[in-house]
């Protein structure tokens, strides 16, 4: 298929290079089908710049010239990819990957001004309070704290994020990925990609986002005359506003979040004001008013967080076992994150060593609903999120700032949820359009993995919240969190599941390489074999050549 989309070009005197951001035309559909070789047919997707729907009709023949140029470029490939030879797999995908770069080169840094950038990257941040703020208020009432002390916490995770997402945005593996705190590491307070295939990934970063659902429309019923607008206007403005009304910068695509969060927050405050919520349940005022999160009072105005201010801290063997376990199944679940955010920052699958080093410089774990914000504002810019760490640790210095946004109602966090999470579930997804459907080896891994990875930590999550206590219940409670942990999480349950039956059903066969889509990442199992993965991975200050990726 060609996709005819608009592109923001990067220099009016440079009309080669551009970013893809929206559709303007229909599609024109063709394929090649081979006599021999591939038993399927081939789909290219080309992107090119049309001028935009609002440019004047005299630049119709220069539309004209640019439409030709594609077609001269794909008439070329479909005569390459219809000629017989011994080896149509290496050739083709050889083929495809060049039209991508020549047709659809996408800039991974598109934006226009400093000011759109620190917008992108506020955003980002508004993105990431929500679970920076659930933490806190799970636990710290557990240890005994009030409004104080959980400010105290918020201000420290904020810190720490900060500075671990740019660690993680210079010296790991680069990707535009927020970092941030994991509800796995809650309850008890590696390089598996070097044999991961398209087929295995799939139930992997596919119940990153879907099974995180519990956090998504469950919020958004908290309080349902917020969440549900916030919802709806998201949509609108995301979704149709840019279709509707151009006016040429995509301003309601990028900023949706911030237009929808601004109004309905609004509308959430004059709710409390206007005294909607003095006669309702407790638990209904915590989640419908805007002056309930006790944070604003708690914070102070400036303060730094430091190491050990909680005081020095205590070793139990047990326990840390318990908090390793937790470790090994975030960084599982990040493993998903990752693949998720470079689909969608237009970067080459990740290489073993490119994962490796990121999960060095990882402390905590990807933020989900940034990878989905990627996919939202399409902007897959490293800077962006950089520019996000920065505001995080400004605002984990001056409190009282800090906290007026961490009071946001959470039903609009979880509005924004129900959105991000269906994209990063969505990446997981569209890496079957490299596995073969029709083998019944697929079928299987692909439903049994999946269907397990629901229902065995539904099972878990049912157990505990009726018990009080695991499946798994002996005098031992840091190994009751070994063994009852990862059993509570959708994305490790599905991922170790489809990666194990992947890696030991049939897998000497010839013909399940194909199937499973394995020879369609061969090309970037090194780093060195892709020019594109120095691109988008290498070191700044040329540190690749003290430490370098293989």
């Amino acid at each position: 298929m060609v996709y005819i989309r608009q592109v923001i070009w990067l220099s009016d005197s440079d009309r080669t290079k551009g970013y893809a951001v929206d559709i303007l035309f229909g599609v024109t559909s063709c394929c090649v089908q081979r006599s021999r070789g591939l038993p399927f047919p081939l789909y290219l997707c080309a992107q090119i710049d049309t001028g935009g729907a609002d440019e004047e009709s005299d630049s119709s023949d220069s539309e004209s010239n640019d439409v030709l140029d594609l077609m001269d470029i794909l008439f070329g490939v479909f005569c390459e990819c219809a000629e017989l030879n011994p080896d149509p797999i290496e050739s083709e995908v050889d083929i495809l990957f060049g039209v991508f770069c020549e047709c659809a080169e996408l800039n991974p840094d598109p934006i226009e001004s400093e000011a759109e950038a620190i917008l992108l990257g506020f955003q980002h941040f508004i993105v990431m309070l929500a679970t920076t703020v659930i933490i806190p208020t799970a636990l710290v009432p557990q240890m005994g704290g009030g409004n104080e002390e959980k400010a105290k916490v918020v201000q420290t995770l904020l810190l720490v994020a900060g500075i671990n997402t740019l660690l993680q945005t210079n010296f790991g593996t680069r990707l535009p990925t927020v970092i941030g705190g994991s509800y796995t590491f809650v309850a008890p307070t590696i390089s598996i990609i070097l044999f991961l295939s398209p087929l295995s990934a799939v139930p992997l970063v596919s119940l990153a986002g879907f099974g995180l659902y519990e956090f998504g429309f469950p919020g958004v019923a908290k309080c349902v005359e917020i969440g549900l607008p916030e919802l709806i206007i998201l949509i609108i403005f995301s979704q149709y506003l840019p279709h509707v009304v151009k006016p040429g910068k995509n301003i309601f695509d990028r900023f949706a979040v911030l237009f929808s969060v601004v109004i309905v927050w609004i509308y959430a405050h004059l709710l409390t004001v206007g005294k909607a919520y003095d006669d309702s349940a407790p638990q209904t005022q915590i989640s419908c008013r805007t002056d309930r999160s006790g944070l604003i009072g708690g914070a102070p105005w400036i303060r730094v967080p430091y190491p050990f201010q909680w005081g020095a801290p205590s070793f139990d063997a047990g326990e840390a076992f318990a908090m390793m376990m937790a470790t090994f199944v975030a960084l599982v679940e990040s493993t998903g994150g990752f693949i998720a955010v470079a689909r969608y920052a237009s970067a080459t699958p990740l290489p073993p060593s490119i994962l490796s080093r990121g999960v060095g410089w990882q402390l905590w774990v990807i933020c989900s609903e940034n990878a989905g914000l990627l996919a939202l504002t399409r902007v897959g810019s490293r800077r962006v999120v950089q520019i996000s760490a920065g505001f995080m640790i400004f605002f984990s210095i001056l409190g009282k700032f800090g906290a007026v946004f961490a009071s946001i109602p959470s039903p609009i966090f979880a509005a924004l949820y129900c959105l991000f999470f269906a994209y990063v579930g969505a990446a997981g997804v569209s890496f079957l359009q490299f596995c073969n459907l029709n083998s019944f080896r697929t079928k299987f891994i692909l439903g049994f993995s999946i269907f397990l990875g629901f229902s065995i930590p539904q099972y878990f999550n049912e157990y505990t919240a009726i018990k009080g206590y695991g499946p798994v219940h002996t005098t031992g409670r840091w190994f009751n969190d070994i063994v009852n942990v990862p059993f509570q999480s959708e994305a490790f349950v599905a991922g170790v599941l489809a990666y194990f039956l992947d890696n030991t059903l049939h897998k000497k066969d010839s013909s399940i390489r194909k199937d499973r889509g394995k020879h369609w990442w061969d090309k970037f199992r090194s780093y060195k074999t892709d020019t594109r993965s120095e691109e988008f991975y290498s070191l700044p200050f040329n540190l690749n050549k003290y430490f370098p990726s293989v």
